[in-house]
């Protein structure tokens, strides 16, 4: 990655792969039906990213088929830590602040940099491992 894009890459604003401005379309022609939002996408290579309810803002970097697939498993084993934390109690927005401070602490990121919108191949398989063993120990695995 060009260390200049960097922060384009991390906002969805340039294509993590080969640096170009992604298209920013309805989420129809992405999904084949109606999410009721845009997505930023890159059609060479086939890399998307949803953008925020009622914006054209990307919710972080593109991602291609296996890093789409890594996301949602990341996404698999941190959800369910913060969302437990919801259930017994705690409001969901400081829930999942909380829960991602403690992530930055347990990867050595920056607390600004620390979504999994944002991260590559590599830092969605370290949150998996890392959620892992909590996620287990919740619900009782």
């Amino acid at each position: 990655m060009n260390y200049s894009n960097r922060d384009k890459i991390l906002k969805g604003e340039i294509c993590p792969y080969c640096e170009t401005t992604p298209w920013i379309v309805d989420s129809t022609l992405v999904y084949g039906y109606d999410y009721n939002q845009s997505v930023a996408v890159c059609w060479d290579c086939d890399a998307w990213v949803g953008c925020h309810k009622g914006t054209v803002r990307p919710m972080g970097r593109l991602a291609n088929k296996s890093l789409r697939k890594a996301k949602q498993r990341a996404h698999s084993y941190f959800d369910p830590l913060w969302k437990h934390k919801v259930k017994n109690g705690m409001p969901k927005n400081k829930a999942r602040s909380k829960a991602y401070k403690w992530l930055s602490e347990q990867m050595g990121t920056d607390p600004d940099e620390t979504h999994i919108g944002m991260f590559d191949l590599d830092q969605c398989h370290q949150v998996s491992s890392i959620c892992l063993p909590y996620y287990k120990k919740i619900f009782n695995l």
